[in-house]
């Protein structure tokens, strides 16, 4: 019966969780002529969306507008709707807890909610980044229950099809990015196939929900190890005196055997500062050291530092102690062109200013203001001549497309640059420190 409601696009759609991911998978689905309820716990979001206004840059207020001036979306706090619903994507956070160790809580939540109110011809998917085994070992035994009267395979379905967004990516997106999928049974996994297929334009089975958990995890850790890779390669460089952009550049001219990576502040973002550390805590419990992964982790975390040093370099130049400095961090997000924090290295990088008693300003396009730890909350400046030319260094931390780099180090002091972004500056360039 649920198949026949997927093909005709009948069946009543939930997705728990509004965020970066379950916001624009809510949006998917209901374009597909679905009708999608969307489930969040915080009450303030639901109302902005109930207004039409989206708090995630790649759905706008305009595409949102009409799925929920007509209905096609319908958004609310409230999980009863759960017994009216034919499936539930679960989007929730997958944060690190102490010790860096998976914090399930989110997903243990949203599953306890579907438990109570799970029917007979309910699908079930996790999209939330977590370890190996969690479909089986956390989420299936709360809703197959042995007092259960209905059984996972034959009266309701369950399945692990880790997200694959990317805010910002404009060449791929919700639609046209590969979804996997691996369920509990083969029915379970047929069942998910037909359900993204009416939305995704390319799906790929795998043999289990844990090799579906483990796809996620290996693409991450793949990106960070490479990453920590590249960072070490840049921190060599600078002993040797010799210009890592340039040598990455030269090395991605060879057609094969080569992807390039590029140094940074830091990692960031919502997947892969994080989900490394989910595969290294689970193969823990197979007696297995994952050196590689910690060693990618401990470099990239020590990039922050490495940037602060570079800070007090450039400053010397100046013959200027950071004590006392008045720095412009240019761009706090995690990427360019996107407004997401999360895990941002700037962060770490504005923390050890702080301690250094340096006086930092921040600008920013896309994030409004700031708020660290239990410090004051700061406001992006707007970029004057005024600004500029008022401190003692800029610090590029976030390469966004919209500022005019020529024009910033005409009228700065001087310049750090962590991302490469005045590579095409053509005056000044004896202002401009790069990692």
């Amino acid at each position: 019966m649920i198949l026949e409601k997927i093909e005709t696009r009948t069946a009543r759609a939930g997705v728990i969780g509004l965020g970066y991911v379950g916001l624009p998978l809510t949006v998917a689905i209901a374009s597909a002529g679905f009708r999608v309820t969307g489930i969040d716990i915080c009450s303030e979001k639901i109302a902005r969306l109930k207004q039409s206004i989206s708090d995630i840059p790649d759905v706008t207020n305009a595409v949102l507008a009409p799925l929920i001036t007509s209905g096609q979306i319908q958004v609310t706090t409230d999980f009863s709707v759960l017994r009216e619903l034919d499936t539930v994507n679960i989007c929730v956070p997958t944060p690190l807890g102490e010790n860096r160790t998976p914090d399930m809580r989110f997903i243990i939540a949203a599953v306890q909610q579907v438990a109570q109110y799970l029917h007979p011809e309910q699908l079930i998917i996790l999209e939330s980044t977590t370890y190996p085994g969690t479909t089986e070992e956390v989420v299936l035994p709360e809703l197959n229950t042995p007092s259960s009267t209905i059984q996972v395979g034959r009266d309701f379905y369950l399945a692990y099809s880790p997200e694959r967004i990317e805010p910002g990516n404009s060449t791929y997106f919700m639609t046209n990015t590969p979804k996997i999928i691996g369920g509990v049974t083969p029915q379970c996994t047929h069942i998910a196939k037909t359900f993204y297929a009416q939305f995704i334009s390319k799906t790929h089975t795998v043999s289990s929900p844990r090799t579906a958990e483990m796809v996620k995890l290996l693409e991450n850790t793949f990106r960070s190890v490479n990453i920590g890779l590249i960072n070490e390669v840049a921190l060599i460089c600078d002993r040797m005196d010799l210009d890592v952009w340039e040598i990455i550049d030269a090395a991605a001219t060879k057609p094969f055997g080569f992807m390039p990576f590029y140094p940074g502040p830091g990692l960031g973002g919502h997947c892969i500062p994080i989900d490394p550390h989910y595969l290294s805590w689970k193969a823990q419990m197979y007696q297995y050291h994952a050196r590689f992964i910690e060693l990618a982790t401990e470099i990239n975390n020590e990039m922050p530092k490495y940037v602060l040093d570079k800070i007090i370099h450039a400053l010397n130049l100046q013959r200027k102690p950071l004590n006392g400095a008045k720095l412009l961090i240019l761009g706090v997000a995690y990427k360019k062109d996107i407004g997401d924090i999360r895990e941002s290295p700037a962060l770490e990088v504005i923390r050890l200013i702080l301690d250094k008693k340096a006086e930092f300003l921040y600008h920013d396009p896309y994030i409004k203001n700031l708020s660290l730890d239990e410090r004051e909350t700061y406001y992006s400046e707007p970029l004057t001549v005024d600004l500029v030319e008022s401190v003692d260094c800029v610090v590029i931390l976030t390469d966004h497309g919209a500022i005019d780099y020529d024009w910033l180090v005409e009228h700065a002091q001087r310049v750090v640059d962590t991302r490469n972004a005045t590579r095409s500056v053509k005056k000044g360039q004896e202002k401009i420190t790069k990692i």
